[in-house]
This record gives structure tokens, sequence and C-alpha cells, in this order.
């Protein structure tokens, strides 16, 4: 459904717009480098509010000769960033995490506006760009190697890092800031340079962002680390996957997305980081607090309009509480404001496009023609414009096969089970692993989710939910999720090359493992 832009509506729009010199309606490239935007050559594509339906702007998309040129722009640029002093480096980044404070509230709206989460989680997600870039900068001065104990006399053995080149960063329209920051910030302080890939269907807000590179570094020694294509994955993805010149590729999407992704890159023996799609579970049993656990599921399942790849997606109750927990979910499910992501008291806004909402109501066909019985919601809202849909709570069995696949829509599949150990098969039994938790007060259960035995997925949590995860942590997951890391902790060498280096201060040339020859 497409509708019109009318009234205090429009106003708010060429507002939020204006804050980066854009206009409703008009024409602007995806295409950077340099420290400059350049005139894209390739199709031009619509970005929508996804609340109304209705055209935002138009943006002029990145050809194949584009990305190519993208793509040696940030080579060349490589050359001489690569050898600025890390915590120079680290001061750069620094000014871009400044700068993000200073615009936190024009990039938050504009994030509510293209992609539709609501307000408040616009504003989270640009603090963890902020916050990403201040972890960095300390970074910047821990880039630490090791000195190892050589086996030969008067010998030292010792690994380094150094920095690895372009970095090619694929994100997706969920979070079009905060998870692409991730990989730049840290890129950055690394000494790699950037071409980003951003979703086609938030082009807007990768062109704001691009806008805020270039007023930083413009003049600096980073000028020229940041560039910009925005374009279908068919030309512009491909591109960037099959090119030698790029020797990482950091991506978020789908599991089959990442699939393309690491055939592509591995064919060519680059490197990629991949965060791809969860099929979370939280896991309550008799004896967890109740209340915790109904807040995180809540809001795990409907927060983004379940568009996360944290959202929690299934829900597995203990026998003992089961009933008692659905009634309290059913009664919290009727009470979730559904509505303009901009207004502050909406909690669930549109989803992202009219595709979503297809996928979202092939779903529910699919789960109801396997077995499960819906409980709750369901419905597409068409008492209204844009792409608003019912969160819905399906009871489903395990051993459904849509059940093992990510339905990027607010659906939750319900199941009962009679033990933490039944739970945590459950928890287990799908192919993806990112996000996982458990509701418990007892000790033992709790030890036990965390050991070996228990979660299979990069994240485990004990009363908390599945969504969200702290940027000091190294963010991923497991499976089919693609064993990529980002964010915090040592996701850094993931950005860096490591080097074995041996040096002989002594006389003689003694060989490794005690080989001996002499040479006539």
């Amino acid at each position: 459904m497409t509708t019109q832009l009318v009234g205090d509506r429009q106003l708010q729009i060429e507002e939020i717009l204006g804050a980066f010199n854009l206009t409703v309606g008009g024409t602007f490239s995806g295409v950077a480098h340099g420290g400059t935007f350049i005139p894209g050559t390739g199709a031009t594509i619509e970005t929508r509010d996804p609340s109304t339906g209705a055209v935002l702007a138009h943006v002029r998309t990145a050809s194949e000769a584009d990305c190519s040129s993208a793509i040696a722009a940030a080579q060349e640029a490589f050359k001489s960033w690569r050898s600025v002093p890390a915590p120079k480096r680290g001061e750069v980044v620094r000014k871009l995490g400044d700068a993000f404070r200073r615009r936190k509230e024009d990039l938050a709206r504009l994030i509510s506006l293209e992609n539709g989460k609501i307000l408040s989680e616009a504003r989270g997600e640009v603090q963890e760009v902020i916050d990403i870039c201040d972890l960095a900068v300390g970074q910047s001065r821990q880039l630490y190697g090791r000195e190892i104990a050589s086996e030969r006399h008067d010998h030292r053995l010792m690994e380094q890092w150094h920095p690895l080149g372009v970095v090619g960063i694929i994100s997706a329209f969920n979070f079009p800031v905060a998870v692409p920051g991730w990989g730049w910030a840290i890129a950055l302080v690394c000494g790699d340079t950037i071409v980003w890939k951003p979703s086609s269907l938030t082009p807007l807000i990768s062109i704001s962002a691009q806008q805020i590179f270039h007023e930083v570094t413009a003049g600096t020694e980073a000028e020229g680390v940041f560039s910009l294509v925005v374009g279908r994955g068919g030309i512009v993805g491909e591109a960037l996957l099959s090119d030698v010149r790029v020797p990482l590729i950091q991506a978020t999407g789908s599991c089959a997305v990442g699939e393309r992704v690491a055939a592509a890159v591995g064919k060519r023996s680059g490197r990629a980081i991949l965060e791809l799609g969860g099929n979370n579970a939280v896991i309550v049993l008799d004896d967890a607090d109740l209340r915790l656990a109904l807040r995180a599921t809540v809001f795990g399942s409907v927060g983004t309009a379940g568009q996360r790849c944290t959202s929690t997606r299934r829900l597995i109750l203990q026998r003992g509480i089961a009933a008692k927990f659905l009634e309290q979910l059913v009664a919290a499910y009727r009470t979730v404001r559904i509505g303009d992501p901009l207004d502050d008291q909406t909690l669930m806004g549109p989803l992202v496009s009219s595709e979503a909402v297809d996928e979202y109501q092939a779903g529910l066909v699919e789960i109801q023609r396997q077995g499960g019985k819906l409980l709750y919601g369901g419905r597409v809202l068409e008492d209204r414009s844009g792409y608003f849909v019912e969160p819905a709570i399906v009871r489903s069995r395990a051993d459904m096969p849509i059940c093992r696949e990510e339905i990027f829509a607010p659906i939750l599949h319900v199941f009962e089970v009679d033990s933490l150990d039944e739970a945590i098969a459950v928890n287990n039994a799908v192919p993806q692993g990112l996000s996982s938790g458990l509701f418990t007060t007892n000790l033992n259960a709790a030890e036990r989710w965390l050991s070996a035995a228990g979660s299979d997925c990069g994240i485990a949590n004990v009363n908390v939910g599945t969504s969200g995860a702290e940027i000091g942590g190294a963010f991923g997951g497991e499976k089919a999720t693609g064993g990529g890391r980002q964010a915090g902790s040592d996701a850094w060498k993931g950005y860096m090359r490591r080097q074995t280096c041996t040096i002989n201060y002594g006389d003689d040339l003694p060989l490794a493992q005690g080989v001996t020859f002499s040479i006539d």
C-alpha cells in the first residue's frame, strides 16, 4: 500500500532528512570514495518509509565499475593509512565517535524513519557506534604481539600483527549503523580501509553516515579511508566478494547469504567474518523469576518487530510454569503498542517492507500447515498505511521442519518440556547458533547451561534474554550463524594479519629441530 505524505508528517520528514541535506523525493548518489561522493552509474532505486509505504527519496546505486573504483581508492588509501601509528589511528576513531555523539538524535530519527525501528532502539543503536569507538580507541594502544621462548641459542621468537588491507563490509537493514560500526571502528585502528555495501533498504542512513565520515576525515591522514557503494547484492555484493584486492569480507545477513559469501571468498583464499541468522531460544524453568523472564521474552520477540538477528524466536517452557507463563505472555502481548516508530509511546513499529509482510504471512500459513496452533496475533494491520503486523504466538512442536528456519518477523514458537536436559536438546536442535537465554534461580542449572554440554550458541545468557549484546564482548554465533566474531574482546585479530618473526643475534646458525649438516 502506498500513501502520500501530508500535513505534519510531511514537515517532520522534511526536518529529519534536512539534517543531512537530503530532501523528500530527491535523488542522491550512493557512491563515495576518496573523501567525496561520486555520481553512481548503476540503477536508481527508491527508499520508502515503512510506516506509510511512501517514497522518501531516490538513490543512484553503484555499478560494478563504480565498485571497482571504490576498491582501488581504498587500496590506495591503505598504502599510507597502514603506516600511521595505531594510537594516531585511534585518535581519528575518537573524533568519529564524538561526531556520532553530536549527531545522535539526528541519526536516530533517520533510522526510525527509514528502517522502522522505534526511536528508543534507534538511539541505542547510535550509542553502540559511540561505544565501539570508545572501545576501539583503547584497543589502538593494545594491539599486542607476544614473545615466545626459542629453542635455539641467541634467537628471539615473536609474533606481531600488521594491518590487513581493504575490508569489505556488507551490512543489513536492521542495524544500519551499529553492526557496520562494530567493523569499521576496529578495522580502522588496525590500519585497514573500508568499502561499505549497506542494505538497499536503508540507503539514506548510510549516505548520512558517510557524510559524517567525510566531515571528520577531510584534510587528515584518514581522508579516503571510507568508501561507500550502495547497490544490489547481485552486482555490488558479488563485485566485492570476487575481488582479490579485498582480503576480508565482514558480512551480516541470512544463512543463505553467508553460504554465498563463504563460498565466493574462500574460492579466492580470502577471509570472511560472518554474522548470520539466529533462531534464538529462551528457556524458562519451573524455578525461574517469571517477572524477569516475561520482560525478556516480550521485548526479545517484538523488539525491532522481530527483525533482529538476536530476536527471540523460540520459547521453551518447563511444564510446571507453562500454563501460567503463557497466560501472562498473551496478556503482555495485548498491551504492545504498535504504531509510528517516531512516537516515544510505541513499542513495535512496522516491518521494513511489503516483502517482509508477505514473508510473515507465508510463515504463519506454513506453521499452521505443519501442525502449529496460533495462540495470539497473526494479523496484518490493514486499517492503516505502511507495513504493520501483529506479533504472533504459536504453539509448535520442536520436530516441525519450519521451527528450524529463521522467519525474520515477530513470530514466537512455544514448546513445553519436562527437564533442563530436554530444554537444552531443543535449544540445540536447530542449524543456527547465535543467542540463547536460560531463566532459573538454580545455580547447578545455570552452570550446566554454560558448560560444554549446555547451549551450543555463541551467546549463552542466564536470566538475560537473547536480544542485544554489549560491545565489550565478541559478538557472533556458531554453526550456520557463521562462526565470526565482531566488536570487543580479541575480535580485532580478525582484521589483521599475524606474522611470526625470528631474530638471530648470535654468531652461529643453529637450525630448528636440531637439524645439522655441513657445507664444504
